[in-house]
């Protein structure tokens, strides 16, 4: 990205007509765009109704100007927003004649990136932003806001000053060689290495919560032609998703829909039916189907509960791998069977057309997904927030293993306090903060 401290300029508002819409102006020198604009002098944090005019004074929009005077603005810096009506061409306009006065457009996610350098929001903070904007669920919105009000950076922040606390009594031992190890017992150091350690392990515990209830859960349908495979998928989207018939083979291409289940987002595909086949389009959508499953964490593998594992079905398992399979019999309403579940959980008994057994199967997606309702705990988390407390612990776990060796202890705690600065920011690279904040929309 630019230098951050040139007036940059972009549309705040979603694209498309609304009632209203924000033009939002941020940098070093937003004073004498002021003028220009609006024809007036605006007092600080003051909401001024107001006309914004071109270059030859010709009125493009009226509205609401308020000036937010560096450093009290989300940015950091000197904020102009300019609050019209939320037409695309009155917009544009507006856009065009901050562009004329010397703005250049703002970059996606660059009024985040520049609060996060001046110290407004951290890098925790400044992610869920974008995480609250794009969140599929209730829950992911309120687990953002938990996030956005710096909770989970809290919590990162008491294990690392745990941390740091811990190192300086290591390394206060590594330089002074009269101390011994016997000083870093007394000072129960390896107490404070376990209580730390615990600490991190229930911060990664819900970070893993969070992660998924941001990204949520792949499941594939699969199985022969005909056993109700987008039955399944009508059920549990609670509407006609996919088309159903007793011709075998209805279904030629996968069929997603997302769904929710105590908020957690669920990604659900529906597939073509794994038989042979000469049919060259059924044979294509056979193929897209085992493409599906590479990236499926979950495979629900239907079975018609007349007929039970065939040769068919025990060639799909093997074929599985190591993806987790959940095997579903369904048709439970053309015989005498009830809903219930195997001892192991890999086994249920349901009725895709009736319902029955349902709920079964909704808790065991959950559980299989590993989730655990832990009410107002859970924050958002993102996949590079869990690899780097992974590491942490990781380097936690050999810092227990040194014993004596304390060069290699003060080491092990050094990486670990590292890997934990990465989340929050303070110890980031450029091209890292460059891929965050390019995902970000235009206006923030």
């Amino acid at each position: 990205m630019a230098a951050h401290s040139d007036p940059i300029v972009a549309i705040a508002t979603a694209p498309g007509r609304g009632g209203i819409g924000v033009v939002r102006l941020s940098g070093g020198a937003i004073e004498r765009f002021i003028q220009p604009l609006t024809g007036k002098t605006l007092s600080a944090r003051r909401a001024t109704f107001t006309r914004f005019f071109d270059a030859v004074g010709d009125t493009l929009d009226e509205g609401i100007a308020l000036y937010f005077p560096a450093p009290h603005s989300y940015t950091g810096e000197s904020v102009l927003e300019l609050q019209g009506h939320g037409g695309t061409q009155v917009l544009q306009g507006v856009l065009e004649r901050c562009l004329e006065l010397g703005a250049r457009l703002a970059e996606p996610g660059e009024f985040s990136r520049r609060a996060f350098l001046n110290g407004k929001l951290d890098l925790v903070q400044a992610e869920a932003v974008a995480d609250l904007i794009d969140a599929g669920s209730r829950e992911a919105a309120r687990s953002a806001m938990r996030s956005l009000d710096g909770e989970f950076s809290r919590r990162i922040n008491s294990v690392k000053e745990a941390l740091i606390q811990l190192r300086m009594l290591v390394e206060a031992t590594l330089d002074f060689p009269e101390e011994d190890v016997d000083f870093l017992l007394r000072a129960d150091a390896w107490g404070k290495l376990a209580n730390i350690t615990e600490k991190l392990d229930a911060v990664l515990a819900q970070a893993r919560q969070g992660a998924l209830l941001r990204e949520g859960l792949n499941i594939v349908l699969i199985g022969q032609p005909n056993v109700g495979k987008s039955s399944l998928l009508n059920c549990l989207a609670g509407y006609e998703a996919a088309i159903v018939t007793e011709i075998a083979g209805t279904t030629r291409d996968t069929v997603r829909e997302a769904i929710q289940i105590q908020g957690v987002p669920l990604h659900i595909i529906d597939t073509a039916g794994l038989r042979e086949t000469e049919d060259l389009v059924e044979m294509k959508g056979i193929e897209r189907t085992w493409a599906a499953l590479e990236k499926a964490d979950v495979a629900v593998l239907l079975i018609d509960a007349q007929h039970g594992v065939g040769t068919q079905e025990a060639a799909m398992l093997e074929r599985m791998g190591e993806i987790p399979v959940l095997t579903v019999h369904n048709k439970i309403d053309l015989g005498n069977d009830t809903p219930r579940a195997s001892a192991d959980g890999l086994e249920l008994w349901l009725s895709a057309k009736t319902g029955m057994g349902i709920d079964l199967l909704e808790s065991r997606l959950l559980q299989l997904a590993g989730w655990q309702a832990t009410g107002e705990t859970t924050i958002i988390a993102r996949a590079r927030h869990v690899a780097a407390l992974r590491r942490a612990s990781k380097h936690l776990e050999m810092a227990k293993e040194t014993g004596t060796q304390l060069e290699l202890l003060a080491e092990e705690l050094r990486l670990a306090q590292e890997a934990l600065s990465e989340i929050t920011g303070e110890f980031s690279a450029d091209d890292l903060l460059g891929v965050i904040f390019s995902q970000f929309c235009i206006g923030k």
